[in-house]
């Protein structure tokens, strides 16, 4: 019966279109009746054509969906070996697709993680972070070990414990980490793993063991543009031996790429630009460019470029730099976005200027002309209200609780 229906409503369509038309026609042209085979086939074609439309969709089979799926388990279980692999990777396939957010760590600005749309960095991931120098890369990554320290790390080990230590690892390549600096974020010093100086080869064995291991939350690679090869280190200064860094570069992302994907760790490589001059006879093109070869743009699931816009003064006195964080790449949400920061000399971000920003812009503080409302209390100034969040970190850090629910419900 059903196979009936598209036949029937086909037939009423060419009644209902071509009979009037045939009909005049036989009609209304006398000795011409060689006209009506012609339109007999111009109709014949139409309704073909027409039948190609009102074709029904195939209708799903249980029994055969069933039988994919027993097919799937047994290749599975084929590709492992046998054993409990088949329901392990059904398993693991559930988590994935289940999962509506891939886990991430905050950078510790609320206007950047706004810009990367997800929230935060994501685990499991490689992410550079490129600009000129003293643009606030350093300042960057140790808000994010920060961040991961305070809320808590991700361990991959199946040992049963209520608690363990949050390790984060600093790889200070530059040797030029200052730690007065590393206190003054809020990093615990503690559980902050810092490695000094080697040889390029040892430094990205460091970083796959680690990550490897499932201990660490983050790893941060201080910079790529100064890890040395073994080869250059023993060499003779003024040799060259084509670029063996970013061999060694594509070489080793491979391994720490694949130790990623069984892992949780965040994986930051803080690196450097340089100028590359076009050929000679162009010598006005001048093209910027990342240390290290092309491997690690590729890898990256996120790429962050930080520039100096201006300088920050109170009284004359230079405090600060304004930078600007672009998304250059951006594998877990929209890129090419942008968030203006302040950095103050010597203590990190400005976040009660950004916390009493978007908390006016959210509703979460209110702001009636030059007064502003927090928490029932009034302020008449920006600066009596920025002074109370600077000195009450509980209430600072129940606005960003706050703001945080309200921008990113899923996290």
């Amino acid at each position: 019966m059903a196979g009936l229906i598209p036949a029937i409503r086909l037939n009423s369509l060419g009644r209902s279109r071509f009979y009037p038309l045939y009909h005049r026609f036989a009609l209304s042209q006398d000795g011409r009746r060689e006209l009506i085979p012609g339109l007999r086939r111009r109709a014949s074609v139409h309704l073909c054509s027409l039948a190609g439309e009102f074709e029904f969709d195939e209708v799903p089979d249980d029994g055969r969906a069933a039988e994919k799926h027993s097919a799937l388990r047994l290749a599975l279980s084929q590709l492992g070996g046998g054993g409990d692999s088949s329901s392990d990777s059904m398993s693991y396939m559930q988590q994935f697709f289940g999962s509506r957010s891939a886990p991430v760590v905050s950078t510790g600005s609320l206007k950047l993680d706004i810009a990367l749309g997800v929230g935060g960095l994501p685990k499991g991931r490689m992410v550079e972070i490129y600009g000129q120098e003293a643009s606030g890369k350093t300042t960057l990554a140790l808000h994010v070990i920060k961040e991961a320290q305070k809320r808590g790390g991700s361990t991959t080990t199946a040992i049963p414990i209520t608690y363990y230590a949050r390790y984060c690892a600093y790889l200070d390549v530059e040797n030029a980490l200052d730690s007065s600096l590393v206190e003054a974020v809020g990093v615990d010093t503690d559980n902050l793993l810092i490695s000094p100086p080697d040889s390029a080869e040892n430094m990205l064995s460091v970083v796959n063991t680690l990550t490897k291991s499932g201990s660490v939350d983050v790893i941060v690679v201080d910079s790529v543009a100064a890890l040395v090869p073994q080869h250059e280190i023993d060499g003779m200064i003024g040799g060259c031996d084509g670029d063996r860094q970013s061999r060694i570069m594509n070489q080793a992302l491979r391994k720490i790429h694949y130790s990623l994907c069984q892992s949780q760790t965040l994986l930051l490589f803080l690196n450097q630009v340089r100028s590359s001059v076009g050929p000679e006879l162009d010598r006005r093109h001048v093209e910027e460019v990342t240390c290290g070869g092309k491997a690690l743009k590729f890898y990256s699931a996120v790429r962050l470029r930080m520039n100096r816009m201006r300088l920050l003064k109170t009284a004359d006195k230079v405090t600060g730099l304004g930078v600007r964080v672009e998304v250059v790449k951006n594998k877990l949400g929209p890129a090419l976005r942008k968030a203006e920061l302040g950095i103050e000399f010597g203590r990190g971000f400005c976040r009660v200027s950004e916390v009493l920003e978007l908390a006016s812009e959210y509703g979460l503080i209110t702001k009636e002309g030059s007064s502003y409302i927090i928490r029932g209390r009034v302020f008449d100034s920006e600066l009596a209200a920025h002074n109370h969040l600077a000195k009450h970190d509980g209430i600072l850090d129940g606005i960003v609780t706050d703001l945080r629910s309200q921008l990113f419900p899923d996290r």
